[in-house]
């Protein structure tokens, strides 16, 4: 049996992981050490990701990005999911989720385990529901061992954190049909699970066996991420009786699983209303004990197509800034398409500017030194150095050298009428 980064913690060790993630936030080991054994910060770190950089998520850490990527039934080129994994990493994804439900997902899995440094997330009923349907079975005829053998080969191919729907039980779906919603369940693992049970009439197979998961997870150090089967997929439904009924249960198995040695964190709605936005980060942290926190989104409106990507970095900068630690990235062809590369690096910028911004506004110090550097640059006029501190340099300098001004000090906004030269000239000259 391994030992995981919780019991390590628990036991007073740092791990060479927890020193990797001490060093890259700038806090002190033993801090963070204290914050993995109280289970508010989590290393997803599978020891057989042999080429993994260690990535904490969680309190008094930098606010993290993820990106899905992956193939569907009518997209699935192993080569477009190179360039995509490319893509997210270049734009600076913190980790990586491999959503793949086409093609030779064992394949594309370990692919992306080959090549990429960061955490890799994944969930595992999709390979499972692929496997069932593909021998010509429905996914109500899936055995409870078959998504549990999935869990198992996956954790020993090295897959950091899995996303894993247990709070979809046979209560939250009473509440979800009490409730009457308007979008039922959006979460495509939460519609297996749901379609699952009502037609076998059976508890969750998932919460059934959950001491069974938390022997697989132990084993190789899997963060287990509570997903959020029944989150709302509009922002009517949100923080409805079968959202809230879940994220009890949720808190319920953080404690087991944090009583079986293994780190876990919490996913969190996707639409939600700006002004119901921090309540659900609170009403998170309060019922499940301060876990990290794990947002897809969240989206403040239903009506952004194509766009969505910035209604998630509005809505994921507002969620982070009230405590949430993990944001997941929404592309431009969310609710349209699957995402291209292309779409995968605006997406992950996107989302980056909005964790930035609630990193300044939670106190981090590096986040509000890198802006005071920026305001410096910009004061002093220094181009290479201003370029060079953006979140996307490549973009930024593009559109510098798309349109030079005939004076190199300035640019074509405002060209010879530039206010900060002009106050560089009058009121401070000389400097």
């Amino acid at each position: 049996m391994g030992t995981t980064q919780l019991e390590h913690a628990r036991s007073g060790r740092i791990t060479p992981q927890m020193k990797a993630v001490a060093a890259t936030e700038g806090i002190d080991p033993e801090e963070l050490r204290a914050l993995v054994a109280a289970g508010r910060v989590v290393i997803p770190a599978n020891s057989a990701h042999t080429s993994l950089e260690p990535v904490g998520i969680g309190e008094r850490l930098r606010v993290k990005v993820n990106a899905n990527i992956g193939t569907s039934p009518d997209r699935a080129d192993p080569a477009e999911e190179r360039a995509k994994l490319e893509a997210a990493l270049k734009a600076g994804a913190d980790a990586v989720m491999d959503l793949s439900t086409g093609g030779d997902l064992t394949a594309l899995r370990r692919q992306v385990l080959e090549s990429c440094p960061k955490p890799v997330g994944t969930v595992p009923i999709y390979q499972a529901a692929v496997e069932i349907t593909s021998q010509g079975r429905g996914i109500v005829d899936m055995r409870p061992q078959e998504l549990i053998g999935v869990v198992e080969q996956q954790a020993k191919e090295g897959v950091d954190f899995m996303t894993l729907h247990c709070g979809v039980t046979l209560q939250a779906l009473r509440a979800l049909r009490d409730e009457g919603r308007v979008t039922d369940i959006v979460s495509r693992g939460g519609a297996f699970l749901a379609c699952w049970m009502i037609a076998n009439e059976a508890e969750n197979p998932l919460y059934e066996h959950f001491d069974e998961l938390l022997e697989i997870c132990r084993e190789y150090d899997v963060t287990i991420s509570l997903g959020d089967g029944l989150r709302p997929g509009c922002l009517a439904d949100a923080t409805d009786r079968a959202q809230i009924t879940e994220l009890i249960t949720l808190g319920e198995l953080t404690k087991r699983a944090w009583d079986a040695g293994v780190q876990v964190m919490i996913e969190g709605p996707g639409h939600v209303p700006l002004d119901q936005i921090q309540a659900n980060v609170q009403l998170q942290k309060r019922l499940c004990h301060g876990a990290p926190f794990y947002v897809l989104g969240p989206l403040v409106t239903d009506i952004a197509a194509g766009y969505d990507h910035v209604a998630c970095a509005i809505g994921g900068a507002l969620a982070a800034w009230a405590g949430a630690d993990f944001l997941c990235y929404v592309t431009p062809t969310e609710h349209l398409a699957l995402p291209g590369p292309q779409e995968v690096y605006e997406g992950v910028i996107t989302t980056r500017i909005a964790a930035h911004a609630a990193d300044i506004a939670r106190g981090n110090p590096h986040a509000i030194a890198r802006d005071r550097a920026m305001a410096e640059a910009r004061a002093a006029m220094d181009w290479e150095k201003m370029l060079n501190l953006c979140l996307d340099p490549q973009r930024a300098k593009a559109i510098r050298m798309s349109s030079l001004p005939s004076e190199e000090e300035v640019c074509t906004m405002c060209g010879k009428y530039c206010a900060v030269r002009l106050m560089k000239s009058f009121l401070r000259p000389g400097r």
